[in-house]
């Protein structure tokens, strides 16, 4: 019988290609294996997959897709909840009997190694387990988020309170302390159910045959570090940590648009241009937009933009649903596309972004902190600046700016506002001053670190070989 990998991500662009590039990984390693990945509807929209699934579809063979059918919440489901993450618990949660039918029908003619979940998707536990498949965790992010997601019970367990009631920062194993507002937001309230699927997803965890990890050693030496010491988890043994990365795809959510950004960028100086782009759901409200533009024409600097259309919600911080084409002559200040015309591209949605951070003329990253992003920065050698809007790029940001001196931070209002004032300083210190300088060596250093974890023989592709291996002694 044919061996097989399960691996089942969460329905968001970002971790749908983390999971994708994992099967490849896994299939360079063993041809032989046959890579499935399940697919359910999502909460909310949270990017297109269509057309990228039929892409990986036809390049690679040997990975199939499992389509479920659309599931819905019933109609008596109701939840005091504000986060959408949420509704993606449950409806993961709900698609178990489409994981039972389907792992069992994988299972007639293969032999099934493992199933591979997403930490959204620790409903499907309970299924591997009642099928006797060892299940393992994908985290999509890096190891400085895994240590407070492994040490959520613990907080929990110690404190009384909610994370958000904090009145000093948190110390989490492996990482500096933590800001509670730098905190992901689903994990703030105690009382939230967002809050109480991470918890239940951590608890799993903890009990996984493994976790694989997005990262690689020298990039988040201490993190990964406290986790195989036990730190993150106090009360009970740790599972194997396999830190497989950096993961990145080199097609970097590709549309078919003309890549009008390369051809600007072939007529740049060499490291002379910022690139702002954060992420396939950050969003901004107009008035957001139109302080970002006066302090790069401010601040002097060439410069490419990435433009999402604007939220009505200056507090919402990514798109959950489809947002309409934009006129960027009307969000913009009047007259600030033909007065940086010469040293400026604003281009709307989408950029290949992994091509334009490895472009020479490429000298800074301002990011979401999405790890995706932050991987794709290390690879291509590009110093950031941190300015995290979501999820766990709070976390991120921490890491980033003070632990692996990567970054230089952005910094927020207590409402979240950056001023004109900020962004113009900020991106003149990335691009000139003596400590943006430092922040581009370090990172230099840790491209050449993630290359040689790759390599035969490094600490990324080693570890990949004793996962696999472990697989086909089972």
């Amino acid at each position: 019988m044919k061996e097989a990998i399960v691996l089942y991500p969460a329905a968001f662009f970002g971790h749908l290609i983390s999971t994708v590039e994992l099967g490849k990984l896994l299939l360079t390693h063993r041809p032989s294996l046959s890579i499935h990945i399940l697919i359910t509807n999502q909460a909310y929209d949270a990017g297109p997959t269509t057309a990228y699934i039929a892409s990986v579809s036809a390049a690679v063979p040997s990975i199939a897709f499992h389509f479920f059918p659309a599931t819905t919440l019933p109609p008596d489901f109701s939840t005091t909840s504000p986060n959408h993450e949420t509704l993606a618990f449950e409806l993961l949660r709900l698609n178990n009997p489409n994981v039972h039918r389907t792992l069992t029908s994988i299972s007639t003619d293969h032999v099934v190694h493992a199933l591979v979940i997403d930490f959204f998707c620790a409903a499907a536990d309970t299924v591997a387990r009642e099928l006797n498949i060892p299940c393992y965790y994908f985290f999509t992010s890096g190891a400085c988020f895994l240590t407070f997601f492994l040490y959520l019970p613990t907080l929990h367990d110690n404190f009384a309170i909610s994370v958000k009631d904090f009145d000093a920062p948190i110390d989490v194993p492996g990482t500096p302390p933590i800001q509670p507002s730098d905190v992901v937001k689903q994990s703030q309230d105690r009382y939230d159910d967002a809050y109480k699927g991470l918890l239940d997803s951590s608890l799993k965890m903890q009990t996984s045959a493994g976790i694989i990890v997005n990262t690689f050693e020298k990039l988040e030496r201490r993190a990964i570090g406290a986790i195989r010491d036990g730190e993150c988890v106090p009360g009970g043994p740790t599972p194997p940590l396999y830190c497989i990365g950096p993961l990145i795809s080199s097609r970097g959510g590709d549309d078919g648009r003309s890549p009008e950004s390369l051809t600007w960028l072939d007529s740049q100086p060499r490291g002379s241009v910022v690139f702002l782009c954060f992420g396939s759901m950050g969003v901004f409200s107009v008035e957001q937009l139109k302080e970002i533009a006066t302090g790069l024409e401010r601040s002097g600097q060439r410069f490419l933009w990435v433009v999402r259309s604007p939220t009505k919600d200056k507090d919402q911080k990514a798109a959950t649903s489809e947002v309409p084409d934009l006129d960027l002559g009307s969000l913009l200040p009047e007259g600030f596309l033909e007065r940086t015309k010469e040293r400026g591209l604003v281009v709307e949605k989408w950029a290949p972004q992994v091509a334009v951070l490895s472009h020479p003329s490429v000298g800074g990253f301002v990011t979401h902190c999405g790890w995706n992003s932050v991987l794709e920065a290390v690879c291509a050698g590009v110093p950031m600046l941190a300015w995290p809007l979501y999820a766990e790029q709070g976390h991120n940001r921490v890491q980033l700016v003070q632990e692996t001196k990567i970054a230089l931070p952005v910094d927020e209002s207590e409402d979240g506002w950056v001023s004109s004032e900020e962004v113009e300083k900020r991106v003149r210190e990335l691009m000139e001053s003596e400590e943006g300088k430092m922040v581009r060596e370090r990172v230099l250093v840790m491209k050449e670190e993630a290359k040689a974890a790759l390599t035969p023989g490094g600490s990324s592709r080693s570890t990949l070989a004793g996962l696999v291996d472990s697989w086909k002694r089972e």
